[in-house]
């Protein structure tokens, strides 16, 4: 059975850091795709960025862009999530999922098989 646990959110104020980490089990991590995903109440689920399998670049949406990086650490099958600059109106749950293929798609929610519970990120000003 495949679990992945989100932990590292919290209250941040603005201009603070956070990590987040997605520990995996059941699968072997750095066979996966990895993405990262936040979700507003009353608001779609966004992408937020990923990383491959195939080239093992990341990939990040512009609103996160030179603020937040991904990263995995295949040894702890853990990927990561380090957001920098954080900034109110990232306030959000955040997600990780997880997939064997990859897709151009890759801020499609419907490419990824496996996720994890969120966890809370708030951003005071």
């Amino acid at each position: 059975q495949v679990h992945l646990v989100e932990s590292g959110g919290g209250l941040v104020q603005a201009g603070g850091s956070l990590r987040l980490s997605c520990a995996a089990s059941g699968i072997t991590l750095d066979n996966y795709a990895i993405a990262w995903f936040r979700q507003v109440p009353g608001k779609e689920r966004e992408g937020i960025g990923c990383i491959s399998t195939e080239d093992n670049n990341p990939y990040y949406a512009d609103s996160v862009k030179g603020r937040f990086t991904i990263s995995r650490d295949n040894g702890k099958n853990t990927g990561y999530l380090q957001m920098n600059s954080l900034k109110p109106e990232d306030t959000a749950i955040y997600y990780c999922a997880a997939d064997k293929d990859w897709s151009l798609r890759y801020f499609s929610e419907d490419e990824y098989d496996y996720w994890g519970q969120g966890t809370q990120v708030t951003v005071s000003s």
